[in-house]
């Protein structure tokens, strides 16, 4: 039997690699890589407050503080009050924020067809696919906690 390396063993260096690749494109939008992802991820809806937005995105909440501060001061983001709990802050993206990231991320998808173009159709299909399926599973299906 041929044996196969390990799923980590072979994504996580792709992962850093792609991620080197988005550097510089990130850069070039005056975005980190942080500052990306919390725009990707309210583009899925707003978040309740920073604690919330940190733990779904994987984050330390003390260090995002600064990641949204920047992104609201440039009016990427907006902070407002919850309508159903006041105490609480939803936070946003707004119109600009959409923009950036939307520009941001064609630019990332561009360099990412050139690799998966490396790819014949048929296996480029089905291994978006899997890694789409893979990748929607949540946390404690994959770690059996």
């Amino acid at each position: 039997m041929t044996q196969r390396p390990d799923l980590a063993a072979m994504i996580v260096p792709l992962g850093r690699a792609l991620m080197a690749a988005e550097q510089p494109v990130l850069t070039a939008h005056g975005l980190t890589m942080w500052a990306y992802v919390v725009l990707l991820h309210l583009d899925e809806g707003p978040a309740r407050g920073q604690g919330v937005l940190a733990q779904e995105i994987g984050a330390d909440k003390t260090r995002i503080i600064a990641v949204l501060d920047d992104l609201q001061e440039r009016g990427l983001i907006e902070r407002r009050p919850d309508p159903a709990d006041r105490r609480a802050r939803l936070l946003a993206l707004t119109p600009e924020g959409r923009t950036l990231r939307d520009t941001a991320q064609a630019a990332i998808q561009a360099q990412e067809d050139q690799l998966l173009n490396k790819l014949p159709a048929a296996e480029r299909r089905a291994f978006l696919s899997a890694l789409t399926t893979l990748a929607a599973l949540p946390r404690d299906e994959i770690t059996g906690g």
